[in-house]
């Protein structure tokens, strides 16, 4: 009778001490202690040629949107939308013939003018005028060339010329159309070169410098094309923390202004660059951390990161060359907890 009282008793402590085994090994996981799941890699140093891609924007070389500087009535267009045109020539003509009469008026003045001055200035020689007299008619000579050459700028303006050449964009106006200063006329291109503007991020802008080479493609086209740095902002934007780069392109036919370019920028080559696969990384709020391994121990270390290529990271600060690290498991590791590899690469 006793024995059957026992037996019921040692099957319940029996179960109470399975289930705290149970859970125990979670436990023991959760800490860390021993995982040997984790796979090391092994830091060494490693050549790296140092690019950054970036987003550009292929502009003309030269824009510019035409504008009289007079008011008036279009008479003469010479705007060949599509089509080259020289520096100089002549693009759109606004009436001038009221100025050209007054310039017919004024020249005639000048004429009168002069004649005057002329035998006053015989008459000074044998004391016949004053000096004041001689002087006044030679003040209104001056006065008169002064307004005919005034005269000769207002006509000048009149006419709209190219100012380097270029292709004309669609025209805006037609014959007879009244325009003024503010009218768009229509917009000339420089075709003989592209820019590239393209905004690189903060860190890398003291190793950009003006004549070196980038190269881009295009949407739609296989080809690679070069440009060079011409200049940068001289200050880096607060909205972005980016770098306004401004790029020539060497040969851009077939080229549109306008287009969107990838833009990749060769920034040099490191021959000891310490580079890491990317998940052996750690984010956090305000750094990055690596685990590498010390005394066979997790030890948690604050890295500063660099490039990022194809699942690799380059490490700048934080670790040396021959350091192992943890590149799985992370999760489960603590602190100065032991540290075994079930591989390293």
């Amino acid at each position: 009778m006793r024995y059957a009282l026992l037996l019921p008793l040692l099957v319940i402590l029996s179960c109470k001490s399975e289930k705290k085994q149970e859970n125990a090994a979670p436990t023991a996981a959760r800490t860390g202690f021993n995982v040997a799941a984790v796979e090391g890699f092994v830091v060494k140093p490693t050549p790296l040629t140092e690019s950054v891609t970036a987003s550009g924007t292929l502009i003309p070389a030269e824009e510019t949107e035409l504008h009289s500087e007079a008011t008036g009535r279009v008479v003469n267009i010479n705007l060949p939308e599509g089509r080259n045109v020289r520096k100089g020539e002549l693009l759109v003509k606004v009436f001038d013939e009221d100025l050209r009469t007054q310039l017919q008026k004024l020249e005639t003045q000048l004429k009168q003018a002069e004649i005057t001055e002329q035998r006053l200035g015989d008459l000074l020689k044998v004391k016949g005028v004053s000096q004041q007299e001689y002087d006044l008619a030679a003040l209104q000579v001056q006065t008169l060339k002064s307004e005919i050459e005034l005269v000769r700028i207002n006509i000048g303006k009149t006419e709209l010329r190219a100012p380097y050449d270029g292709v004309i964009g669609l025209r805006k106006i037609s014959p007879g159309a009244y325009v003024t200063p503010a009218t768009a006329i229509a917009t000339i291109r420089a075709s003989a070169a592209l820019k590239l503007d393209f905004s690189i991020p903060e860190k890398y802008s003291s190793l950009l410098r003006p004549g070196q080479t980038v190269t881009f493609t295009v949407g739609g086209s296989p080809t690679t094309y070069t440009a060079t740095v011409q200049a940068t902002e001289q200050s880096i934007a607060a909205e972005t923390r980016n770098l306004q780069v401004r790029a020539l392109v060497r040969d851009g036919r077939g080229l549109l202004p306008g287009a969107f370019a990838e833009v990749n920028l060769s920034l040099g080559n490191k021959m000891q660059a310490l580079m890491i696969p990317n998940q052996a990384v750690i984010p956090q709020a305000r750094n990055k951390q690596v685990i590498v391994s010390k005394n066979g121990k997790a030890n948690f270390t604050i890295v500063k990161t660099g490039v990022r290529q194809a699942g690799m990271i380059e490490i700048t600060d934080g670790i040396q060359a021959g350091d192992t690290i943890a590149v799985t498991g992370m999760l489960f590791l603590r602190p100065d907890a032991p540290l075994t590899f079930s591989k390293i690469d």
